[in-house]
């Protein structure tokens, strides 16, 4: 919505600077999206006189012209305007000075022969119409060397607001001034909506079919006759090339005018065109066709409202008028329409002809429901004051909408909902400044909402208009009530540990990936999913069919991605929902990630590394501690998903619950994403993870050990088919509470191990906490490794 300071100043008495007024507009809910000062770009130009004009002596259709600027010597510039001639006054702009019009910079120059050091400009150059067949001719009396933007009145700054879709009362000025005066930044004007008798019948008359009843509560019109049309009066065609509106003629200027003065789009006929002596609002017909002012041809169908004589359809009713019947600069007797149409099915007719209007974009959000009949007297006295002639009775058609209700509203309302403390008689005087009606009531108000505010149904809507106004800068600061003495966590504790686990992944290297809970139906089936119940009804592509029973198909296709732009180191995790069912309690939460390529860049100084199972399951141990699991208590499974390597994949299991899966992608699953090379993954489904026993608020004493602490390796030859790990289970029962740290630091099957054996080489480190360990408490130690190793693995230590 567009606006000039002066064209609010019409409907708003006030001693209000601009500045702050724009800064109230934001707090009322009218956000200023700009504000344009005219006169700072048009300042380099000037009021001229055209003291000479010769003929060009290599030009037969250029003039060179001497210019009085008022600042010293005369300007030589080269003109070729048709009226250029001496005596005249003009605008002159100098080199150097940026023309808007033609988007261009002077500069001093020569054309044909003869110096040019500026330009004489057209009211096109300077975006004032499209009037370019010659240069702007001003009066006699113009001020030489005065500035053109005052003098013609463009140092009026112009105002952009933009407006939510349920304030439809401001997209006119007026409904902007009743806010700012509501608020107490001056007193809204009267407007002299009085009704006119006329002195003639209307030529034409409205008629509505019954099964547009619905469509169009209610239209007026009246006719003119005896009009001049022409040209419209400098301030107003003015105004409306300041909120970019291009004057075409006075006619059509006042219904544009009045659109966005008063917010009431109008449409003119030319009586003369008009077949019959009756328009009917009807639906249209299947296959009908209307050529709209815009000379496009559309195509109609039956849920579509318009506005016909007897010739046919000739209005798009709410949204566009007919060309057919449109007024010209001929036009000498005119039909004026106003109504009111469906907001719904002027939107809905609107999109399916994508026809973008200013008419149609005030009626889809709602208008005074009694515009159609206030906005009559005043308009015609507006033509008749700038087209002359004489206006007919008025005729009218349809009995109005129903907009009057009753919002029981008491007095305590506003505080109980918003906490601000607003005097009662201040409560009254916002509501009723606004337009409502209020009579008191025991505890309250009784109020009714104007025909212009469709949007309050409730009294909270009334509380939000008496809260805006008021200012909710007024609201009054409070601490929230402390309930504890230490503030407790924001986050549960179930949220925290994800928040943990984000954080040690991407420790790790991997990138947080955000992508959709869906994908299509054969990367559904290809990772269990992919059943009917978790199809999506009107997915957003084809390749988005389904809910995703994993994340991990999501990462792998964000990976391919990768790849496909030179990208094929990639590591990334998410955590995120998924479907495994259409069941709220179906619904589970899993952290998944995946790497692809090598685990570090080529360096000179270093060696590449393809990245392993190993990789992954390090990735899935590391999420887990990060949730609260503690290493020790995990086992390892060989126990794989069928979309993993067999021999390259295993879960991480606690107790008899499985935590997560990890491994090396089958070969089919890196085919059907295209990836080239290796890629492996982990999947924890975190619901599955017990959450770990609170220990309070405060983190356990750091105990750490003064004496040295020793390192002892052992090499165990086992059975092949035992695993490190329960070796290690073995191995710790054995050491006892002075373990610290083990490790696997070698494993070797070859020469001099007997076929079906291994050897697994682990390195302890015990540390003592009361003294220094002897070589007997070693010793001791080191034996009931070797006998817990030997009785629950059959491990022999090597020789």
């Amino acid at each position: 919505m567009k606006f000039t300071r002066d064209w609010l100043f019409d409907h708003l008495d006030t001693d209000r600077s601009l500045d702050e007024i724009l800064d109230i507009l934001p707090m009322l809910g009218l956000e200023v999206e700009s504000v344009t000062d005219r006169a700072a770009a048009l300042a380099p130009f000037t009021i001229a006189e055209v003291i000479s004009a010769e003929q060009h002596p290599n030009a037969d259709k250029l003039r060179v012209c001497m210019v009085n600027t008022g600042s010293g010597d005369p300007i030589q510039v080269v003109c070729g305007a048709p009226n250029a001639r001496a005596g005249m006054k003009g605008v002159f702009a100098p080199a150097g000075a940026y023309v808007p019009g033609i988007d261009l910079t002077l500069k001093v120059g020569e054309i044909r022969g003869e110096a040019s050091n500026g330009m004489l400009c057209s009211e096109r150059e300077m975006q004032l119409s499209d009037e370019h067949d010659g240069i702007i001719d001003l009066p006699a009396d113009a001020p030489v060397g005065a500035a053109f933007a005052p003098y013609a009145g463009l140092d009026d700054p112009v105002i952009e607001i933009a407006i939510t879709p349920n304030r439809a009362d401001c997209l006119g000025v007026r409904g902007v001034a009743r806010d700012l005066a509501a608020a107490g930044y001056g007193r809204l004007k009267d407007v002299d909506f009085a009704a006119h008798d006329g002195s003639y019948d209307s030529p034409v008359n409205w008629a509505i079919d019954p099964a547009a009843s619905a469509l169009c509560p209610r239209i007026t019109g009246r006719g003119f006759r005896g009009l001049k049309n022409g040209p419209s009066p400098s301030w107003m065609a003015g105004r409306l090339n300041a909120v970019g509106q291009r004057p075409i003629n006075a006619l059509v200027d006042i219904t544009n005018y009045v659109m966005i003065d008063l917010g009431r789009p109008l449409h003119a006929y030319d009586v003369a065109k008009i077949n019959g002596d009756t328009l009917t609002i009807r639906p249209a017909k299947d296959g009908e066709t209307l050529t709209a002012l815009n000379e496009k041809e559309y195509k109609l169908d039956s849920s579509m409202g318009i506005i016909a004589d007897s010739h046919g359809a000739d209005d798009l009713a709410g949204i566009m008028g007919g060309e057919r019947t449109g007024v010209s600069d001929e036009t000498t007797e005119m039909f004026l329409e106003s109504a009111i149409f469906d907001p719904i099915s002027v939107a809905t007719t609107a999109r399916k002809l994508n026809i973008n209007s200013d008419a149609r974009y005030r009626f889809e959000r709602g208008l005074d429901v009694t515009s159609p009949d206030w906005v009559q007297g005043h308009v015609a006295r507006l033509v008749l004051s700038i087209c002359g002639g004489e206006a007919s009775h008025m005729v009218s058609a349809g009995d109005g909408a129903n907009w009057q209700r009753q919002i029981f509203l008491s007095h305590d309302k506003v505080e109980k909902l918003t906490g601000m403390d607003v005097p009662v008689a201040r409560q009254q005087q916002i509501l009723e400044i606004l337009g409502f009606t209020v009579d008191a009531k025991e505890g309250g108000w009784t109020v009714s909402p104007p025909p212009w505010r469709g949007d309050i149904d409730g009294a909270a809507d009334l509380v939000e208009e008496i809260g805006r106004i008021h200012g909710y800068d007024n609201l009054t600061m409070a601490h929230l009530p402390r309930e504890h003495v230490v503030a407790q966590p924001s986050l549960s504790p179930a949220q925290a540990r994800l928040f943990r686990a984000r954080r040690a992944l991407a420790g790790r290297g991997l990138m947080e990936a955000v992508t959709f809970s869906f994908l299509s139906e054969s990367h559904a089936q290809a990772f269990g999913g992919g059943a009917d119940h978790l199809k999506l009804v009107n997915p957003i592509s084809a390749d988005l069919s389904d809910m995703r029973p994993s994340i991990l198909p999501n990462l792998l296709a964000a990976a391919a991605r990768n790849q496909d732009r030179g990208e094929a180191d990639v590591a990334m995790f998410e955590i995120g929902p998924v479907f495994l069912g259409d069941k709220p309690d179906e619904q589970r939460t899993a952290c998944s990630g995946i790497r692809h390529g090598a685990s570090a860049p080529r360096e000179w100084h270093g060696t590449m590394r393809k990245i392993d199972v190993f990789d992954a399951k390090a990735d899935a141990e590391a999420a887990l501690a990060a949730l609260g699991i503690r290493a020790a208590g995990i086992q390892t499974s060989t126990e794989a998903l069928d979309y993993f390597h067999p021999g390259r994949s295993g879960s991480l299991i606690q107790g008899r619950t499985k935590l997560a899966s990890f491994g090396e992608f089958h070969p089919r699953i890196a085919d059907m994403f295209g990836l080239r090379g290796t890629a492996v993954g982990f999947e924890i489904h975190v619901d599955d993870v017990p959450m770990p026993k609170s220990k309070g608020p405060a983190k356990s004493l750091l105990s750490m050990s003064v004496f040295q602490p020793v390192s002892r390796d052992f090499a165990f030859i086992v059975n092949a088919d035992v695993s490190a790990g329960d070796l290690l289970r073995a191995v710790k029962s054995g050491a006892g509470s002075l373990l610290a740290d083990m490790r696997v630091f070698d494993v070797y099957q070859g020469d001099n191990i007997e076929a079906g054996k291994k050897s697994v080489a682990i390195t302890i480190t015990l540390s003592p906490t009361k003294a220094t360990l002897t070589d007997e408490e070693i010793e001791k130690i080191s034996a009931s490794v070797i006998a817990l190793a030997a009785k629950n693995c059959g491990a022999v230590l090597r020789g």
